[in-house]
């Protein structure tokens, strides 16, 4: 048997997994979208229409759901590599045993519950919470912090930024200290250093890190239902309205499929861009 037939086999019960995990309930949701839905008489299993597409990118409604969510993501994107990548080098250059404490500090927030942590802030932004009471305790009034986009995003990027750190992390690892003492050596500023040695070898992890964070956050639900209410929709929360509220499987399963297209439209444009700067950047 050949090396490569070899490796298809191997690969099959993981490739079945795959299959049966992630392809087939997106084949499923797919052919769902185009199914007739009617309130009297529920889906019609044999019955097709495009009338779901139609009404997703006829109505303004749709659009605004669809730029807010967008929007929310880019931001709490651009946040996390701002706090990310600078935490990532400080990680980077600590010496046992500060590094493996502090990455055990950023890893374990991952082992709690999201649901749990936005309860938790929560507690902190209602119009009881700490941060309100530290607002009238100097003086101020009370601020609406929950059911706002600024809720919303400041608990995304608590609960993302161990995925920017994480790739950003395993980049630097890779890293000659050496090449950036000679550089120093041979005259170059620190800014320089960073901008000239240190930025191009993280790219990739910068890279991964704002694909998984922009993916994640674009089709977050936990966050947007429990922080963002009832009025600050977002796409995740409309596909559970239309599936558990309006009954309206059909419709649901066609917002899901555009987000899910949309997602890999902006993730495969950002990656292609992304990758051709670096690659000029490496060629010059």
């Amino acid at each position: 048997m050949s090396q490569s037939r070899r490796g298809y086999l191997l690969s099959t019960p993981a490739l079945l997994l795959f299959g049966a995990l992630l392809v087939l309930p997106l084949c499923l949701t797919l052919a769902l979208s185009f199914n007739v839905f009617d309130y009297s008489s529920g889906i019609n299993n044999h019955a097709w229409t495009l009338d779901h597409y139609g009404a997703l990118f006829n109505d303004p409604y749709f659009y605004g759901i669809f730029w807010r969510t967008f929007w929310i993501s880019a931001l709490v994107t651009l946040l996390c590599v701002c706090i990310g990548v600078p935490e990532a080098y400080v990680l980077s250059r600590m010496g046992t045993p500060w590094r493996s404490i502090f990455l055990i500090v950023i890893l374990t927030p991952l082992l709690i519950s999201v649901v749990v942590r936005a309860f938790g802030w929560s507690l902190l932004l209602g119009a009881d919470g700490l941060v309100n009471q530290a607002i009238q305790a100097l003086g101020g009034r009370p601020v609406k912090l929950l059911y706002t986009p600024f809720s919303v995003i400041i608990a995304l990027v608590h609960v993302m930024l161990p995925f920017m750190i994480i790739p950003v992390w395993t980049s630097l690892h890779k890293l000659d200290p050496a090449a950036e003492q000679a550089a120093l050596s041979l005259g170059a500023s620190q800014a320089t250093v960073m901008r000239q040695v240190v930025l191009p070898q993280v790219m990739p992890g910068v890279l991964s890190g704002t694909l998984i964070v922009f993916g994640l956050a674009a089709s977050s639900f936990a966050i947007p239902g429990l922080l963002g209410g009832r009025r600050l929709k977002m796409v995740a929360t409309v596909v559970y309205d239309q599936y558990l509220s309006e009954l309206n499987w059909p419709m649901g399963a066609a917002i899901a499929v555009a987000l899910l297209l949309a997602n890999l439209l902006i993730m495969l444009s950002w990656n292609r861009m992304v990758e051709g700067r670096f690659k000029q950047s490496l060629g010059d």
